[in-house]
């Protein structure tokens, strides 16, 4: 009776430990990351993404949210420069089956059997780069990455949008080790 309790409590547990975005990141050790207080968006890299122009204003939104709770604020001098990057893939899979029983084939393939079925089904998966660039040298001095399957519903998109930015940015500033 008692595993029968577990298997739910376990299986809640491996669903909220699954996230549906990878994110990694990459910075300039040599860089005390203190000094940095405040931001502004880097206007000439950012009209270069080919995105829309919506999808461009949710993620400058959700990394202006993001950075405020971090305590810094948005400058006309900025201490950062912040620019992204997207890219995206298309990603097909081609999955077959064939079942049935044969002489001395077992269960799962039969060469007599015809008629297997081929299924077809495409995602896209989405990569958004963030990059900080100190205004003062220009040196890229932090970049954070996210992997992750698009949507195309566009109810579902901001949020899904904001989830990308702030796991992103729970990477920054980088931590000392």
């Amino acid at each position: 009776m008692k595993a029968i309790k577990f298997i739910p409590i376990l299986f809640l547990f491996i669903l909220g430990s699954c996230s549906s975005i990878r994110v990694n990141s990459d910075y300039d050790k040599n860089v005390d990351f203190s000094q940095y207080k405040t931001y502004a968006f880097h206007k000439q890299g950012i009209d270069r993404v080919q995105i829309s122009e919506f999808d461009k204003k949710r993620i400058l939104h959700a990394i202006d949210n993001e950075l405020t709770k971090k305590g810094m604020s948005k400058s006309e001098n900025p201490d950062l420069l912040i620019n992204i990057l997207t890219k995206e893939r298309e990603r097909i899979d081609v999955d077959q089956y064939n079942a049935g029983w044969g002489y001395g084939w077992g269960y799962g393939w039969n060469p007599y059997l015809w008629g297997g079925r081929t299924y077809v089904s495409s995602t896209t998966e989405g990569t958004l780069y963030i990059d900080l660039i100190d205004a003062k040298k220009k040196e890229l001095v932090w970049e954070g990455q996210g992997v992750g399957y698009l949507t195309e519903n566009y109810d579902k998109k901001e949020s899904q949008i904001n989830e990308y930015v702030s796991k992103i940015l729970e990477q920054f500033p980088p931590k000392a080790k």
